[in-house]
C-alpha cells in the first residue's frame, strides 16, 4: 500500500484509466462481434453497415493507446475483404 500522497494519487489514476481503457477495447469487440455476426449469417448488407460502424471505433481504440497502431490495420482489412467476398 502507497504511503507517499503522490503514489496514492497514482494508484486512483491508475485504477480510473484501466476502467476507462477496459470500456474502450469491449466497445472495440462489440463493433467487431456484429461484423462477425453479419458475416456468419451471410447478410452482405449488414456486414458492410456493420463494418463502416466498426472501422471508425477501431481506429478510435488505436488513437485512444488501447489497440496497437497495425493491430487496428489488420482487423479492418481482414474484416473488409471477408465482406467484399460475401456475394451480393
Amino acid at each position: 500500500m502507497p504511503n507517499i500522497a503522490s503514489a496514492k494519487k497514482r494508484t486512483r489514476t491508475t485504477a480510473k484509466r484501466t476502467a476507462v481503457n477496459h470500456a474502450r477495447k469491449t466497445r472495440v469487440r462489440t463493433y467487431v462481434r456484429k461484423v462477425e455476426e453479419a458475416l456468419a449469417k451471410g447478410d452482405r448488407k449488414g456486414a458492410e453497415s456493420a463494418l463502416r460502424a466498426a472501422e471508425p471505433e477501431i481506429m478510435r481504440g488505436v488513437s485512444k493507446g488501447v489497440i496497437h497502431k497495425n493491430t487496428g490495420a489488420r482487423k479492418v482489412s481482414r474484416l473488409a475483404k471477408r465482406v467484399a467476398k460475401l456475394p451480393a
